[in-house]
């Protein structure tokens, strides 16, 4: 009896004992995911409300043109986008040869103590130039930019003054530096519009070492290391340059990409993640990657003097092959002898060649005025001397009928004083010689102006590709008008217009644009293009280029014409497949 009582509560003691065991466990286990599903509810929150201030911007960095800007201007924060900067610094002394490669630079207790991301620099351990280079662009190692900055200047302070320095030699007002990693602080700040100029000038500057930006795995005492731009052999042509985070400025990026005769410099800043901002930049470089120039017109960005007026060196854009030289202007005129006399005042000033412009002083780092190229021709504008003749008339005899006007026909000018030819006159009469000058330009038509009634008439000439400089036959058409009210001379032929405009072709359908290019040429070649890609669709199609200027530039674009809402939209469908951009119009 008394073994079964025993036994009954050893048996109730186990299960009590279990029982409690399985209710301590439901209760951690319930707590510990409580925890879980509350940081998990705390993190998406802060991600969901995380939202950094934007801004980007995309130069054609053959032209120098802004082509899309949002808060180009507004400060930002650089974060590690810092270490542009100081690579430029470091590229300098190696080129000046201050450094080399190979350099041993010594780490330091300062330098080794600085937060992550860094390659892990102990103190008195050296590290070669190259490779704190390559630790820079892929692991954005902070320690490895505290190295090189105490390595040029002795400290990172006095190299976060230089590097400021540096930035408003190039352009960069509203950029200041305070670190040479970018790691937080407040004083640190930045636009968008300062990256692009500074991506632009490394490159511009430093060609040779600037192909470290493309360095996609950096093997660092036996580890690989992979660079955080992940557009680098994603995206056709991207090369570089440079990613950055912290909290305060959101995700950043600097891009460069070359595609073709094309070159685009983009910057993002304040991507909410690395993914998003990834994509804002790809979506940017795709949209306006066919409307950049395929020709550089741009001077390099260059470092100005420390007064911050004038260059210090410029880089001139690519000239065009010079034209043949011109032959002079022969003007036929009544009497054996042409007597130069004064030019008056307003006229001598529009006559007077203007002297070369300085180029003007850089602001942000871009050129914003080019001498933009117009359609026709080959070299810049020239100024023109100019002659002043006086015709003298013989005495009238007789009331007879005035002999024809006298045409002077205008070749292509010699940028030289011109020469005048005197020839007799049939004979004589009453007025004076009404000269008709006729323009013949290339490209543009024949035209005719006249007639010039005064006896002293001064005429410009400039580059027949460009037409006339500014006061010149316009100004003589003006004076033409009003010395007629008081001696009406013998009527000109009848003017043939310069410049008409072709009568306006309508097309029916549905359109679509495959592309605006700066030239006609191209305009057909990107038409051909489309048409074999799309033949399906584009056989029957109506192919056509329409002019249109966007600023001081003049663009062709290449469109077909007479499709249906199904047939454009099927075709863009198949030229984007081809890599060639393509939207549909409703005509």
């Amino acid at each position: 009896m008394f073994g079964v009582t025993f036994a009954s509560g050893g048996i109730a003691r186990y299960l009590t004992l279990a029982l409690a065991t399985v209710s301590i466990t439901v209760m951690l286990t319930d707590h510990a995911d409580a925890r879980r599903r509350h940081h998990h509810h705390r993190a998406h929150v802060e991600r969901s409300v995380y939202n950094p201030p934007f801004a980007s911007i995309i130069v054609d960095a053959n032209s120098g043109a802004t082509l899309q800007s949002t808060n180009a201007d507004a400060t930002r924060h650089p974060a590690s986008l810092t270490k542009i900067m100081t690579l430029y610094m470091l590229f300098e002394q190696i080129e000046n040869g201050k450094l080399r490669l190979d350099s041993q630079l010594e780490v330091s207790r300062h330098a080794s103590a600085q937060a992550p991301t860094k390659l892990g620099l102990r103190p008195g351990q050296t590290i070669r130039v190259e490779d704190a280079i390559k630790g820079i662009v892929t692991r954005s190692a902070n320690d490895a930019s505290v190295v090189v900055a105490e390595a040029i200047a002795g400290s990172e302070e006095g190299f976060a003054k230089m590097m400021t320095r540096k930035a408003r030699a190039l352009g960069m007002n509203n950029t200041t530096y305070v670190n040479a990693s970018g790691l937080p602080d407040s004083d640190q700040i930045t636009t968008a519009r300062d990256q692009a100029t500074l991506g632009r000038a490394i490159q511009d500057r430093f060609p040779k070492y600037y192909r470290y930006f493309s360095t996609s795995v950096f093997t660092w005492r036996g580890r690989p290391i992979r660079n955080h731009n992940h557009l680098l052999g994603r995206v056709e042509g991207v090369d570089g340059i440079k990613t950055g985070y912290i909290r305060a400025s959101g995700f950043n990026l600097v891009s460069n990409i070359r595609r073709g005769n094309r070159h685009l410099v983009g910057v993002v800043l304040g991507g909410r993640t690395s993914g998003a901002r990834d994509a804002t930049m790809r979506k940017l470089l795709a949209t306006y990657l066919d409307d950049a120039s395929t020709r550089r017109t741009v001077a390099a960005i260059t470092e100005r003097t420390p007064a911050g007026t004038t260059p210090a060196k410029m880089e001139q854009p690519v000239a065009a092959k010079p034209s043949p030289r011109p032959a002079p202007i022969q003007v036929a005129t009544a009497q054996p002898e042409a007597v130069p006399l004064p030019v008056p005042a307003p006229a001598q000033a529009a006559a007077e060649p203007a002297a070369k412009p300085e180029p003007a002083p850089l602001t942000s780092g871009v050129i914003s005025s080019p001498l933009a190229a117009i359609p026709g021709s080959s070299e810049p504008m020239k100024p023109v001397r100019v002659k002043t003749v006086q015709v003298r008339m013989a005495p009238s005899k007789a009331n007879t009928k005035p002999p024809a006007p006298i045409r002077v026909a205008e070749a292509t000018p010699e940028p030289a004083s011109h020469t005048a030819s005197v020839a007799p006159a049939a004979q004589p009469f009453p007025a004076p010689l009404p000269i008709v000058v006729t323009r013949t330009t290339p490209g543009l038509g024949e035209g005719t102006v006249g007639p010039v009634p005064s006896p002293s008439s001064t005429m410009a000439y400039a580059d027949p590709n460009r037409g006339p400089p500014p006061m010149t036959l316009g100004a003589q058409a003006r004076a033409m008008a009003g010395t007629q009210a008081q001696s009406p001379a013998p009527a000109p032929e009848a003017a043939t217009p310069a410049n008409t405009k072709p009568t306006a072709i309508s097309h029916s359908g549905w359109i679509i644009q495959v592309g605006a290019l700066e030239t006609e040429s191209e305009a057909h070649k990107r038409l051909e293009a489309a048409r074999e890609s799309a033949r399906r669709y584009l056989n029957n199609a109506d192919s056509f280029t329409e002019v249109y200027s966007k600023g001081r530039k003049t663009y062709y674009r290449a469109r077909f014409a007479g499709l249906d809402q199904n047939s454009a939209e099927a075709a863009c469908k198949m030229l984007k497949r081809s890599d060639i951009g393509c939207m549909t119009i409703r005509n």
